[in-house]
């Protein structure tokens, strides 16, 4: 398709963000980092975490359908500037955060290292999702419908959180 993508149809706006996966050099990164900041208002603002947890949801539905409807008639299916799923493996990789215990679920307060935890998640994040370590890599590879584009990066944040909690319970860095 040599008018993708157009930012007037929902579905191509949805999947690249906005736009973003406009920019040049990196669009995941870029992604990732829009991602980051959206997340900084989240927790200035101190919303709770069953927000975040609707958030999350959402955007994997509308990372889905958004991804499949984008790709319908491209011959690279996870094309570069799609990049909702960087948005939805990154925000998903922030629910490791309560884990690491940097929300207080008795006071519903995110706490002042979360800014950090975020930080080190998307390096991570962005580090297996362009590295692709098996399964991410055979997601990548042999699905390639909406949910394939949107799995492998949703593997991504889930491999980031482990990462970072497997090593802050040896380092205890957090």
């Amino acid at each position: 398709m040599k008018n993708f993508p157009n930012l007037k149809k929902p579905s191509h706006l949805l999947a690249t963000f906005f736009g973003i996966g406009l920019m040049p050099l990196a669009p995941g990164t870029w992604a990732s980092l829009a991602t980051l900041l959206l997340f900084f208002i989240f927790i200035f603002f101190q919303l709770s975490i069953v927000f975040f947890l609707i958030i999350l949801i959402c955007l994997i539905f509308l990372s889905i359908i958004s991804s499949e409807l984008a790709s319908k008639n491209l011959a690279e299916k996870d094309h570069k500037a799609i990049v909702i799923d960087e948005v939805t493996g990154a925000w998903l990789s922030f629910t490791f955060i309560p884990i690491l215990g940097l929300y207080d679920f008795s006071l519903a307060q995110w706490e002042k290292g979360s800014y950090l935890t975020a930080i080190l998640l998307v390096a991570l994040f962005r580090f297996f999702d362009i590295l692709k370590p098996h399964p991410i890599s055979f997601i990548d590879k042999k699905f390639k419908s909406g949910t394939g584009i949107v799995l492998d990066d949703l593997l991504a944040g889930i491999f980031a959180g482990l990462t970072l909690l497997g090593g802050n319970f040896f380092i205890n860095f957090l």
